[in-house]
C-alpha cells in the first residue's frame, strides 16, 4: 500500500503545464526573433555551434526533475515494513451523554463540544491503552468498539451529536451494563470507565450497575459537565438556535449538573468523581488514577508503519539537475567532426 505523508504537496503538480506553457511561448518569441535575420538555414549556417534542439531537451529534464521533487516533498510512504510490539496498558471506555440537555450553554459552547474537546486531547496523550467510545441517552450505542487506533477514535468522536440517540432520556446504568459487555474479557488488561454526564439521570438504577462493574474489577470514574446553576436547553431548526425547550407550564426548562448523582456512582465502583470546567475537562485528573492502575503486558501484536520513500524521488530529481546542467547548448567539435552519413567517391 503506497500513501503520501502530505498530499496537498501534490497540487504543485498543477505548474508543470503552466511552466510547459511558458517554455513554449518562449520558443516561438525566440523562433520569430531569429526569422528577423534571415532564412533558417542561413541563420543555423551563421551559427554552427549552436544546438538548435538542446534546449528543448534540457526543459525536458527540467521539467522530470521537478514533477520529482514534488513528488518526494509529498513523501511518498509505503506500508511493507513490519514490527512486532508488546502493548502494555488499560481498557479504557468513555461513556458520553448526549441527550438533549448536553446543548445546554453552561460550559461554553455546550457540555457536548466541551466533553468532545476533553476526549480529543485525552487520545492524543494515549500511548499504549486502549480506547472505546459509547454514547447514551434514553438508550445506549457501542460508537467504537475498544482499539488501540487512535486516529479513528478521533473519527468517530468527531460526528458524535445529539441526533445519534432517538430515544431522549439519560439512562447511565444501561450504558454502564453495556460498556461491560463491550470490554474484552479475554486480554486480561485493567479496565476502566470514564462517564462524562450532567448527571440527570432518569431511567435506571446506575449505582447499582456501578457497583456490578466493580464487582467484575472494572472502575467507573465520572466526569461532571455543567454547572448546579444550569442553564437553559436550546432548539434547533436547520443547524441555528430557534428557543429553549419548555415544560407544561411554558416555562424554560433549565437543566442542572446533579452532582450527588455522580458521586455516587463513581463511589459505587471505587472511582473519582471530577467536575468539567470551562479550564479543563478533568479527564487529566481521571487519566492520573488511570496511569497507577496496575498494566500487564499483553499478546504481542504485529504493527505495520509506513516506510518513507521521498529520499529516492529526490535522489533522482538531484541527478537529473546536475545532467541538465552539463548539457550544453553548444554542439560538441568531436561530434560534429563524425559524419556518418557521408558518401564517400
Amino acid at each position: 500500500m503506497i500513501r503520501f505523508e502530505h498530499p496537498a504537496m501534490l497540487w504543485a503538480l498543477a505548474l508543470l503545464p503552466v511552466l510547459l506553457l511558458v517554455f513554449l511561448l518562449y520558443r516561438r518569441w525566440r523562433r520569430k526573433a531569429l526569422r528577423g535575420f534571415g532564412d533558417d538555414r542561413l541563420v543555423k549556417r551563421m551559427m554552427p555551434d549552436v544546438a538548435f534542439s538542446r534546449p528543448g531537451w534540457k526543459f525536458s529534464i527540467y521539467l522530470l526533475a521537478v514533477a520529482s521533487l514534488i513528488i518526494g516533498l509529498a513523501n511518498p510512504q509505503v506500508g511493507t515494513v513490519a514490527v512486532e510490539g508488546e502493548r502494555k496498558g488499560a481498557d479504557l471506555m468513555i461513556l458520553l451523554d448526549v441527550s438533549n440537555s448536553m446543548m445546554a450553554g453552561d460550559l461554553p459552547p455546550n457540555r457536548l463540544e466541551n466533553a468532545k474537546r476533553g476526549i480529543s486531547q485525552l487520545i492524543d496523550q494515549l500511548r499504549s491503552d486502549r480506547i472505546g467510545l459509547i454514547v447514551f441517552a434514553g438508550e445506549s450505542y457501542v460508537q467504537l468498539p475498544i482499539t488501540s487506533d487512535y486516529a479513528a477514535a478521533k473519527l468517530f468522536l468527531n460526528h458524535i451529536s445529539t441526533d445519534m440517540v432517538p430515544t431522549q432520556g439519560t439512562a447511565v446504568g444501561a450504558a454502564i451494563d453495556m460498556a461491560m459487555k463491550t470490554f474484552d474479557q479475554v486480554s486480561g488488561t485493567s479496565k476502566a470507565m470514564i462517564v462524562m454526564t450532567d448527571g440527570e439521570n432518569h431511567e435506571d438504577d446506575a449505582v447499582a450497575a456501578a457497583r456490578r462493574a466493580q464487582s467484575a474489577g472494572v472502575v467507573v470514574h465520572v466526569v461532571g459537565l455543567g454547572s448546579p446553576e444550569g442553564a437553559p436547553i436550546p432548539i434547533f431548526q436547520q443547524g441555528n438556535p430557534v428557543g429553549f425547550i419548555k415544560d407544561e407550564k411554558g416555562e424554560t426548562v433549565v437543566s442542572k449538573l446533579n452532582e450527588s448523582m455522580c458521586r455516587e456512582i463513581a463511589a459505587a465502583s471505587g472511582g473519582i468523581y471530577v467536575r468539567a470546567s470551562t479550564g479543563g475537562s478533568g479527564l487529566d485528573v481521571v487519566m492520573d488514577q488511570v496511569d497507577k492502575m496496575e498494566k500487564k503486558a499483553v499478546d504481542t501484536k504485529l504493527f505495520k508503519s509506513y516506510e518513507d520513500r521521498f529520499q529516492l524521488f529526490v535522489g533522482f530529481a538531484l541527478l537529473l539537475v546536475l545532467l541538465e546542467f552539463f548539457i550544453s547548448n553548444r554542439k560538441s567539435r568531436k561530434l560534429s567532426a563524425l559524419n556518418l552519413f557521408e558518401v564517400t567517391k
